[in-house]
């Protein structure tokens, strides 16, 4: 029996760059809102990933 195809990475470092990059975008928009913190949040995380 042949082993499963191993995972390949859905997003690349530079998507995660880019991704990163709207989000910050869009928090500068919106940062007198509450939901500023998550998109901060996630901008953290997204850095994180891509390893900054």
């Amino acid at each position: 029996m042949a082993e499963p195809a191993r995972a390949r990475a859905v997003l690349s470092s530079e998507d995660f760059k880019l991704i990163r990059e709207a989000v910050l975008h869009y928090l500068k928009a919106i940062e007198d809102k509450p939901e500023s913190v998550k998109f901060s949040n996630l901008y953290h995380r997204l850095g994180s990933a891509a390893g900054r």
